[in-house]
């Protein structure tokens, strides 16, 4: 992809909050999978459906290690951070809360980690309980400690915000939570490919992200949970594979994580998602993250120059992630220009309609960084935006 030109300019890609480039060994790990490996997995014995299981097997084994789960019993194949967290929301909220449980979520969440509660409130009869953030998008801890109470069945929020690129302090929200006796989720789609992340050092119950954001294919991801809570947890779907017995009187199920995973799944997309883990192990996370922090420290300060344009969100922690809006310049126009230059940003609500209302915005055009991003291309998006706000004013 960073070889094709848009309208004869090179691609300069600054939208991997949104979605990520895919690596070689991704495309050709898939392409190799259907060209000469293929096969159903957990339903014959014949040699390529006995080494499409292998293969599939191991990426579960991989993504435990990736995020330090304790077993591979713990983690579950979905279809990404959405489908995760609606899985959670169904079969958690349906078999274990109650009217009047609370829920927290921070006011700059994505839409997919307040939609599923909202749908669950609607059944159950449970509160969703807004939290207030600072200007950077921060949970205020002051204002988080005043709304936990004993009704507070769960804590859940983005690692790191798509909006502002705030990391959240996990270290003092999740001990809390903890404390009041209420479950965390954690949605963590900008952060695993980025960030070193330990399940059992940050003591979140569950724990999302998607493969198209990290490196990986669309169309797979992640749910993470912790094993005493899945096994009390009923599957949201019924069909092949994640069952153990049925008759015409009753069906039994398989225990974590095939019940979880009726029909056949997504094999070539779990193969792919296995390649890029192994590049993201490969590059190593620290690595990626250092790098990305010096491409932000370097964009910053650069936008930071420009008259009439504001910055949402400057965490002293931050994803590479910086979202600005221009002063009479709507989003959609400068995105339009710097399209023309071959730039793609993304532009929008960013899918985060009450975050736009706590920073006072309609719209905010982002950028963001991934390891195959350089400084020259920041140097040429510089220059176009400039170019662009001079264009529009």
């Amino acid at each position: 992809m960073l070889g094709e030109t848009v309208y004869g300019q090179p691609l300069i890609y600054l939208d991997s909050a949104a979605t990520s480039l895919k690596p070689l060994s991704v495309i050709e790990a898939i392409s190799r999978f259907y060209s000469h490996e293929y096969g159903t997995v957990h339903r014959a014995i014949y040699f390529f459906a006995k080494g499409a299981s292998e293969k599939y097997h191991a990426v579960r084994g991989a993504v435990q290690q990736f995020l330090n789960a304790k077993c591979p019993e713990e983690i579950l194949f979905t279809r990404g951070t959405t489908d995760a967290i609606n899985l959670i929301a169904r079969s958690l909220g349906d078999s274990l809360f109650s009217e009047g449980d609370e829920i927290l979520l921070p006011e700059t969440e994505h839409h997919s980690n307040i939609v599923p509660w909202q749908m669950l409130a609607q059944r159950k009869g449970v509160k969703i309980v807004p939290l207030p953030v600072d200007d950077d998008g921060v949970v205020l801890v002051e204002e988080y400690k005043k709304r936990l109470s004993s009704k507070t069945k769960l804590l859940s929020l983005a690692h790191i915000s798509n909006v502002s690129g705030a990391l959240q302090p996990l270290e003092l929200l999740v001990p809390l939570a903890k404390q009041a006796g209420a479950l965390v989720c954690l949605d963590a789609a900008q952060s695993a490919p980025y960030l070193p992340i330990d399940v059992q050092a940050l003591d979140v119950d569950f724990l999302a992200f998607s493969g198209h954001k990290a490196f990986g294919p669309t169309g797979i991801g992640v749910l993470y949970g912790k094993l005493a809570l899945l096994e009390q947890m009923p599957p949201v779907q019924g069909g092949g594979d994640m069952i153990e017995q049925v008759t015409w009187e009753r069906t039994t199920y398989q225990p974590s994580p095939l019940k979880f995973e009726a029909g056949t799944p997504m094999i070539a997309e779990v193969i792919g998602l296995g390649a890029a883990i192994a590049w993201i192990e490969a590059k190593g996370r620290e690595a990626i993250s250092a790098y990305e922090e010096q491409l932000l420290a370097f964009a910053t300060e650069k936008i930071s120059r420009i008259p009439k344009v504001r910055i949402v969100g400057q965490a002293p922690k931050k994803g590479a992630i910086i979202s600005v809006t221009v002063e009479g310049c709507h989003s959609l126009d400068l995105g339009t220009l710097l399209d023309l230059k071959g730039i793609a940003i993304r532009t929008g609500h960013l899918c985060t309609q009450p975050a736009m209302k706590r920073f006072g915005v309609t719209t905010l055009s982002r950028l963001s960084f991934a390891p195959y991003n350089t400084y020259e291309e920041i140097d040429l998006f510089i220059d176009a935006l400039q170019e662009a706000i001079q264009t529009l004013s």
